[in-house]
């Protein structure tokens, strides 16, 4: 206990994140964000005061920085309105449209000065980055405190952040701000802005914002202040107490947190909900999206849904959370998510679910949506899936079907690339949304198959509690993953990361040996997996065999006198043969993996005796 208090005590101090189940060495930079926001909203402009505090915890000097300037990208000529002219499948959000941007209508960041400890710096703008040339270096376990004053423009909305969306919602205040760029083990990610996602520093954020009154303005945090805002924040029991002026100054803090949003109408509706053992649920929303009451609906599936997360996935550690309508779709931020409007009630819910869901796969486990956004959106969708399936009732065997579907479509179309592919540098927008999306969520149901569902649920906790409010990598997974099942699974992230090589595997003979019968299976594609391969007999019963793969180094654990483990398949063999203790007469049916958990390319191959309803991807 005392070394426990001691270790909290200097990591308090010197802010250093106190790991005891990561991997040794494990550090990472920390950013404390003081700002005040004055608010022009006839101009459509604020002016920005920042003091940012930053924590060198690399055992690196550090001689520059960089700041992300997002606004920059939303201007004719810009790396991401190119990117969105030329690329093969533009979004069509973007398109050109950031071409033909009007001079008060493009987004801008203009620093007006900078200072580090006192000291002026030399600094240049570079597109979406701010280049930073330091007065003085910045030596390991130290820091430095950087002063910017700065202008900024708010673009029409095209892409997340902006105003005048096409709900008519006035401001959408994401990538809002000018924010560090990350320094980690592998260096700094200054990386332009061309409309992919984001990657941040741990910190804080204390942020007042002054604007008109009558606007309501939910955000990033808790507010500090509510009686003097008002709007649905205050004590109904105790009296207001606004200032004097035109504007009101509304003030929120935030703790472990990577990013700031926030959102402003004069017209939002502002309700709240409670989650039993967990957080505030907060929701703005303008009349017109509720006129068939969806927005009065949604409170009770989210109540529910984060009920789940809490239970399945791990403990939401905020105090609150707010829904907000506005900006092109849905897009998640720390404690906060921007959700479209109108549409039905399945599809409010859908993008609620998975939006809220990010906090917990992207918020909370902040990785590195550059160079993983598969296990973002990936891991994300997957348990999109799972929750949306329970609250709506829908009780699928398989709510992840789509994702296999989506996956289907990119191999047919020839379009598949790596997974450890960048996230701008993607040959097209449906193998970056794919890959993404669809293969991030295929990559933990599959896993689920091979390690079985009660060390996946284990590993799945173990991992949110080990690696909250950090940076964790693909490997830091596994790992969790390995100490959960017990099994050797770098073969697993190898293939299906690092490889677009495919899973497809076939029942190549059945041979009748007496009282017995010879089966000899076929790996097909180049991809390895062990099989669960199912046989069910004349009498109805149905027995389950295993086929561990060898450099699993062991085998999933299954239940029941029906379950049996066979011996390992050396991933080198393409066929493996093995005897079942039953005659083929009594046999009706024998199918590889019949719940589909694998992604195999080809399930027409999967079945004895062939089933010719199946097409070449089993569905």
């Amino acid at each position: 206990m005392k070394k426990y208090f001691f270790l909290l005590l200097i990591s308090s101090v010197l802010h250093l994140p106190v790991s005891f189940a990561q991997r040794s060495g494990y550090w990472q930079q920390r950013a404390e964000y003081v700002m005040d926001i004055d608010f022009d909203v006839n101009k459509h402009q604020f002016k920005g005061k920042q003091k940012l505090t930053y924590y060198n915890n690399s055992p690196d000097v550090l001689d520059r920085v960089f700041y992300h300037l997002y606004f920059n990208a939303f201007q004719p000529g810009s790396m991401m309105d190119v990117r969105s002219r030329t690329i093969m499948d533009p979004d069509p959000r973007v398109r050109d449209r950031i071409a033909q941007l009007k001079e008060d209508e493009i987004g801008y960041h203009k620093i007006l000065s900078l200072k580090q400890n006192g000291k002026p710096v030399k600094y240049e703008v570079v597109g979406t980055v701010l280049e930073v040339e330091l007065a003085e270096p910045i030596a390991p376990g130290k820091k430095a405190v950087f002063e910017m004053e700065f202008e900024s423009q708010v673009p029409v909305q095209i892409r997340r952040s902006g105003r005048n969306n096409r709900e008519g919602i006035d401001y959408s205040m994401t990538q809002w701000y000018p924010k560090m760029a990350e320094y980690d083990e592998q260096g700094w990610h200054a990386h332009p802005y061309i409309g992919r996602e984001f990657y941040g520093v741990w910190g804080s954020f204390d942020v007042t914002i002054h604007i008109d009154k009558n606007y309501v303005v939910a955000a990033t945090g808790v507010l500090q202040n509510p009686q003097e805002v008002g709007h649905g924040y205050e004590n109904k029991n105790k009296p207001l107490k606004r200032p004097q002026g035109d504007k009101l100054h509304w003030h929120f803090k935030a703790e472990n947190v990577h990013d700031f949003a926030w959102a402003a109408d004069p017209d939002y509706q502002h309700t709240t909900a409670q989650v039993p053992g967990g957080p505030l649920l907060r929701f703005f929303y303008q009349a017109e999206a509720n006129q068939s009451g969806n927005w009065d609906k949604l409170p009770q599936y989210m109540v529910e849904a984060f009920q789940i997360m809490n239970r399945e996935f791990g403990q939401y550690p905020y105090p609150e959370f707010s829904f907000v309508q506005g900006g092109d779709g849905g897009m998640e931020y720390p404690m906060l998510t921007l959700i479209v409007g109108n549409g039905s009630l399945d599809r409010l819910v859908g993008v609620a679910t998975h939006e809220f869901i990010h906090n917990w796969y992207y918020g909370i486990l902040g990785t590195n949506e550059a160079l993983y956004p598969w296990m973002d959106e990936g891991f994300t969708s997957f348990a999109e899936d799972y929750v949306f399936n329970k609250i709506m009732g829908i009780n699928s065997p398989n709510p992840f079907k789509s994702s296999y579907n989506g996956y289907f479509r990119l191999v047919q179309f020839g379009l598949q690339e790596p997974l450890s592919t960048h996230a701008d540098h993607y040959n097209t927008n449906m193998a970056y949304s794919i890959a993404s999306y669809s293969m991030g969520s295929i990559f933990l149901r599959q896993l689920s198959y091979i390690i079985g569902e009660e060390a996946f649920r284990k590993g799945m906790l173990d991992y949110f509690n080990t690696w909250k409010f950090k940076h964790p990598t693909p490997t830091d997974f596994i790992r969790i993953m390995e100490k959960a099942s017990g099994l050797e699974l770098d073969w697993y992230k190898e293939y299906w990361i690092y490889t677009t090589k495919h899973i497809d595997y076939a029942i190549d003979k059945v041979v009748s040996k007496g009282n017995k019968t010879e089966v000899t299976l076929r790996r097909v594609k180049e991809m390895p997996m062990p099989i669960d391969l199912h046989v069910t007999l004349n009498s109805g019963e149905e027995h389950i065999f295993h086929i561990p793969l060898q450099i699993m180094r062991g085998a999933k654990k299954g239940t029941g006198k029906n379950y049996h483990v066979e011996a390992d398949w050396g991933w080198v063999y393409p066929t493996y043969t093995f005897e079942l203790p039953f005659s083929t007469g009594d046999i009706r049916q024998i199918v590889i993996d019949p719940e589909e958990y694998m992604a195999d390319i080809d399930r027409s191959n999967n079945t004895y005796p062939a089933d010719s309803s199946l097409d070449a991807r089993g569905k």
